[in-house]
């Protein structure tokens, strides 16, 4: 793929970024480029370029604004202590987007051209990627949306994919404790059929009225069962969940209707080599519930390219409360720090999941 540069003439000075890398945040500052490629029907992809990041201009009418036509993904790129810039198993998040896009009704990116393009954007911008001091990282938001302007309940024939990318700081400030969580007995996240495998932002939306609900009760995050009999433990509304047991095992909820984290699909690889089994399948509250009583489960914790691995506390619901494990988090520190080792290159790369950029 062509991919064509326009520099921005109006750069961050080196000033200012060493200002925004030494406190990031989160989503707040942008680097100075994006990467846009178009796609019709007749010319396939086209137009591959990379230009000044900047508000894109749209015609009130264009099909994403009222039909909701878009995916997205969220990755990381790392430097590493010799300079040298990574990002994890970009594949990954090329080949979900083709399922996401399927299920939108979206064109497929080509798994080689959606890395090239992340590739060719982080190396355009790579100062903007932090020192690895403190868990900093580049966090990428590659997108696709319908562009097309027009009103009418149809796939789009016109379709933007896009890159842009943020600093990140420590998803943990002063340390890393565990979340508390509500549950959610109103709300689901997706049904049978439905887009819930899918990266699009429309899960996104209807998860927020819960996580208000969750907020509003003095928790973190909100958890949500299962559709179709309430029961069966999905996912949180950003995060897939792990139990982990007293023998040294884990579980972690299968369905057809969560999205398959990469994160996720990363621990059941690595805990299995740390001499963990790995169990995928359906978990009701009720064993969460007296799992926790009877200390057969000692840990649970909860994964996403954000926060890599969070320890999750208590569950909270109107009529009652699930207290947190009665273990101090041993497995899950353990999970925690052989995946962030080797994403910032501590460790051996066993699995030939990091990917150098530059």
């Amino acid at each position: 793929m062509q991919i064509r540069t326009v520099s921005s003439t109006e750069s961050v000075d080196e000033t200012r970024l060493a200002e925004v890398l030494a406190n990031p945040g989160f989503g707040k500052y942008f680097t100075d480029h994006m990467l846009r490629i178009e796609w019709t029907p007749d010319a396939g992809w086209h137009d591959a370029r990379i230009e000044p990041y900047g508000p894109l201009s749209l015609d009130p009418a264009t099909a994403v604004l009222h039909y909701a036509q878009e995916t997205f993904e969220g990755m990381k790129a790392y430097r590493h202590e010799d300079g040298s810039i990574w990002s994890f198993r970009p594949e990954e998040n090329a080949a979900r987007m083709v399922r996401s896009n399927h299920r939108l009704a979206l064109p497929a990116l080509d798994v080689p051209d959606f890395v090239q393009a992340v590739d060719a954007l982080v190396t355009v911008d790579q100062r903007w990627v932090p020192d690895p001091a403190g868990e900093k990282s580049l966090y990428i938001r590659p997108f696709m949306f319908a562009s097309e302007a027009f009103l009418g309940v149809r796939p789009a024939q016109h379709v933007t994919f896009m890159v842009i990318a943020s600093p990140a700081g420590a998803y943990f400030k002063g340390g890393i404790k565990p979340v508390t969580l509500w549950l959610t007995e109103e709300y689901t996240r997706a049904g049978r059929g439905g887009m819930g495998a899918a990266k699009t932002g429309g899960n996104y939306a209807s998860s927020l009225i819960a996580q208000q609900e969750a907020t509003s009760q003095g928790c973190d995050q909100v958890v949500f069962l299962d559709g179709q009999e309430g029961k069966y433990i999905e996912e949180l509304g950003g995060m897939n969940m792990y139990f982990v047991y007293d023998d040294g095992h884990i579980v972690t909820p299968d369905s057809d209707t969560i999205l398959e984290g990469i994160t996720r699909a990363s621990i059941i690889e690595l805990a299995g080599k740390l001499g963990h089994q790995v169990e995928e399948r359906k978990i009701t509250i009720d064993e969460w519930r007296d799992g926790v009583a009877s200390g057969r489960i000692a840990e649970i914790f909860a994964c996403g390219t954000a926060a890599v691995v969070t320890p999750v506390g208590a569950l909270k619901w109107a009529g009652g409360e699930i207290p947190a494990a009665h273990v101090s988090g041993e497995v899950t520190m353990e999970i925690r720090n052989a995946l962030v080792d080797v994403q910032y290159g501590r460790s051996e790369d066993m699995f030939g999941w990091m990917h150098r950029i530059v």
